[in-house]
């Protein structure tokens, strides 16, 4: 990884600073080989490797799914998390998505971002990841925004949840939904 640094993000084990960014990649410290997938949210980035997803960096939300609000510097594992088999990193949020067709999210959650219908609350945050219950069958992507996250269907369709400040939500409103 490469870039800002200033809470942990890149991985290597620095201590996070706004001084401290990087010009050329550094290893992740830590990281398990065979990595198929990363994602980066605003503070914090994550890898999937043979199933299981790994975090690191800011955590204040709980974005990294350890349990904690402790700012990690090299990856932990996200605690209950198996059978991954795509994932994406929200500003404080991040998602996953199962073998099963299942969307599991963890992290901020005060526009219910999280899909589990809770949210809403400033500080409002799932420490581990939830199941979004709501959802129809076949799920084969998600992605996660600024305060929303979304699922795509093997029909075509598409789901999303969360803040919908600009209409982001895609269903004529700009009323937040929260599951």
């Amino acid at each position: 990884c490469w870039g800002s640094d200033e809470f942990g993000q890149l991985g290597d084990g620095s201590t996070g600073d706004t001084n401290n960014n990087r010009l050329t990649p550094v290893d992740v410290t830590g990281l398990a080989s065979g990595v198929s997938a990363l994602a980066a949210g605003d503070w914090h980035t994550c890898a999937l490797t043979g199933g299981q997803v790994q975090c690191w960096g800011a955590n204040e939300a709980g974005q990294l799914g350890d349990g904690t609000t402790e700012t990690r510097l090299t990856p932990v594992g996200v605690t209950g998390l198996d059978g991954v088999i795509a994932i994406d990193a929200g500003s404080g949020h991040t998602c996953a998505l199962t073998s099963g067709g299942e969307v599991k999210c963890w992290g901020q959650n005060n526009y219910g971002q999280i899909g589990d219908g809770t949210g809403g609350n400033f500080g409002d945050m799932r420490l581990t990841p939830v199941t979004v219950d709501t959802l129809p069958s076949g799920v084969i992507a998600i992605t996660a925004g600024y305060h929303h996250s979304c699922a795509l269907t093997t029909g075509g369709g598409a789901r999303c949840w969360g803040g919908n400040e600009f209409g982001q939500l895609g269903d004529g409103t700009t009323g937040d939904d929260n599951n």
